[in-house]
């Protein structure tokens, strides 16, 4: 399972492609620097695959290398930070 990024500087998504089709995106905008995770959908194809996980993850790696944190409004990403301390280093705090 390949996931791609495609940014635009303002905004952006992880997705995974399966024969052309988008099958599965995570959606982000970018404000001050941090990453926006706006929004998950992962369509039947990725059902029970962990792709949602892998989108998650697949932000936090560029947050890391990149230095910037991540606010999840998308409740999907949101429970992903609030279940997971390992990556709770880029989670931004008020």
């Amino acid at each position: 399972m390949e996931i791609l990024q495609n940014d635009h500087r303002e905004n952006g998504k992880f997705y995974i492609e399966e024969e052309g089709e988008i099958v599965g995106e995570m959606t982000y905008i970018w404000s001050d620097q941090n990453m926006i995770i706006e929004h998950t959908e992962v369509g039947p194809s990725l059902a029970g695959k962990g792709a949602g996980k892998k989108f998650v993850q697949k932000a936090v790696d560029l947050a890391r290398e990149n230095n910037f944190k991540i606010i999840p409004v998308c409740p999907f990403a949101k429970s992903v930070f609030d279940k997971t301390e390992a990556i709770q280093d880029v989670l931004f705090k008020i």
